[in-house]
């Protein structure tokens, strides 16, 4: 069984691990999901894991079929394409919310997940990457004093991390390394409008990548 922090209920516990395993890849697309398999691996009864898998469904993590098999979702370039959208669209809204009210702190902190981010990717831990890009964004979106924003946005990211998570080699996390660097100079230097428009351009930038990279399109 693989270890993991406990959170405060056991369904919270399950839907932790197996959301990190779908993001990982650990649990590739197409992955038949059972209850009981599940339930022994991890040492909980059937009740949690049924409920942590109607929490990664409405997650969009998780397929449930008419005839109650579950699979982990598979992507498309549809949905993956629209689920960019949609987060450039939520996180470009608090992140243009949030920057007036940041702080050096806040630049402090933003400066730190971008080192974990990177350090991440160099080590090969996606995971631990992928919490700190994910992070680096909710600093400012947070900032901006709406939390319901940053909970539709954490949403749509847990979605859209299994396209970035594939190798640490991938070309897609340069975009979001630069991208970030550049964001956090121009806020360094006051420049709010510059760094906007850099963050815009990051999710661009990617769009367009994961279009021809993963695609072909």
């Amino acid at each position: 069984m693989n270890s993991y922090a406990v959170p405060p209920t056991r369904r919270e516990a399950v839907v932790r691990q197996l959301r990190e395993e779908i993001i990982s890849g650990e649990l590739p697309p197409g992955t038949l999901i059972k209850d009981a398999e599940i339930a022994a691996r991890f040492g909980v009864s059937i009740t949690p894991v049924r409920e942590a898998i109607a929490q990664l469904s409405v997650e969009g993590l998780i397929d449930i079929a008419p005839n109650r098999t579950r699979h982990v979702t598979k992507v498309t370039q549809k949905n993956a394409l629209e689920l960019i959208d949609v987060m450039q669209v939520l996180a470009c809204a608090g992140f243009e919310w949030g920057m007036d009210n940041l702080t050096e702190t806040h630049l402090e902190t933003m400066r730190q997940r971008q080192r974990e981010f990177v350090e991440g990717i160099r080590s090969g831990n996606m995971v631990a990457a992928t919490a700190a890009g994910a992070d680096f964004s909710t600093v400012v979106i947070l900032a901006s004093g709406n939390r319901e924003l940053q909970s539709m946005v954490d949403l749509v990211v847990a979605r859209t991390t299994r396209i970035l998570a594939q190798t640490a080699e991938s070309d897609l996390w340069q975009i979001w390394i630069e991208g970030h660097d550049g964001v956090l100079a121009a806020l360094e230097g006051g420049d709010t409008e510059g760094a906007l428009r850099r963050y815009r351009q990051i999710y661009a930038d990617y769009r367009a990548k994961v279009a021809t990279l993963m695609f072909g399109a």
